[in-house]
């Protein structure tokens, strides 16, 4: 006879210590699972069903701890967290593996003439448009204008960086041309992310105590959690962009690609797909979710506020983001 569960777990939390490494690498290995994108609307409305039913406080029969867990990771896969709404197939977290490996294979297959890096530079930032609008914030909304100026500037700047790059490495090594591409999303990133998040720049992320007891918002924690999401991006498309060039780089020498050379792109993208699968979570996990900062590196104003209202906070903690 099944026992039945108790309704405290926390699902609002990750299942995992989040406040070490491995705990958060689980977490992000969870919610970046390719497989997710295979499941069907039956099986997403079966998770959604298990977990609202167990918010009211209601444990579907025979439901048990583990089942539970896989609901709620599910549920988080597909459903976005502050309006509930389904999210775009493509702009979801388990999409970021098979969407980033075929468009950075490409990228970095089709990289010597022109209007193959404005095409897929341009198809890059699309779908970094598509990630960044469906997985926006219920807290800090992002407008059609903003989205639109981040689009426009971050396509210009990775365009502009990859073109330039093409020049100057027209007359070395072959092998540090395959870097362009990565030098090129690198740049992007830059420019994106921080766009994205402006509002963010310019009034603040809610900041609280421990105990999530919210203090005020901070453009000082902003800050520090964009810095600490463009370094997570980076790095996350690092493996994937930088250990292909050189087995490519060796690769297209010997008969088999002389042969077929069409087989380039599928191996490249293959190679850049094993390395997401491993970098993409992992890069994730870099940083904890719940980030924290002294009160000292606040706004003057801020600091005199909270010494003033709680005077024993000398850390506060916010959301850093994706």
């Amino acid at each position: 006879m099944a026992v039945e569960i108790s309704t405290s777990i926390n699902i609002k939390e990750p299942r995992w210590d989040q406040s070490t490494f491995v705990g958060r690498a689980k977490h992000f290995f969870t919610v970046t699972d390719p497989r997710n994108v295979l499941l069907t609307n039956e099986q997403l409305g079966h998770a959604h069903k298990i977990i609202t039913d167990y918010r009211q406080g209601i444990v579907s029969p025979g439901l048990t701890e583990d089942e539970l867990w896989r609901a709620k990771y599910v549920f988080d896969s597909a459903f976005h967290p502050d309006t509930g709404e389904k999210m775009i197939l493509i702009g979801r977290m388990s999409a970021q593996v098979p969407m980033n490996m075929t468009i950075t294979g490409c990228m970095m297959t089709f990289y010597r003439t022109t209007p193959a890096v404005l095409f897929w530079q341009w198809i890059n930032q699309s779908f970094n448009a598509i990630v960044n609008y469906t997985n926006r914030s219920g807290d800090a909304p992002i407008t059609v204008s903003q989205l639109g100026t981040a689009y426009v500037s971050a396509t210009t700047g990775a365009v502009v960086t990859a073109l330039g790059l093409n020049a100057l490495t027209k007359h070395v090594s072959p092998l540090i041309g395959r870097f362009v591409p990565f030098a090129a999303v690198a740049a992007a990133n830059c420019i994106n992310i921080p766009l994205m998040r402006q509002r963010e720049l310019q009034h603040g992320i809610p900041i609280t105590d421990e105990n999530d007891n919210r203090l005020g918002e901070s453009t000082k924690a902003a800050q520090q959690a964009i810095s600490q999401v463009v370094v997570s991006r980076i790095l996350m498309a690092s493996p994937g962009m930088a250990i292909p060039p050189f087995l490519m780089n060796h690769l297209e020498k010997k008969a088999f690609l002389k042969r077929f050379p069409w087989m380039s792109a599928p191996i490249q993208v293959t190679l850049v797909g094993f390395c997401l699968v491993f970098a993409t979570p992992l890069c994730c996990a870099l940083f904890p979710q719940k980030s924290s900062i002294a009160v000292s590196r606040l706004e003057p104003a801020l600091q005199e506020k909270i010494r003033a209202s709680h005077p024993g906070v000398e850390r506060v903690y916010f959301n850093k983001g994706l």
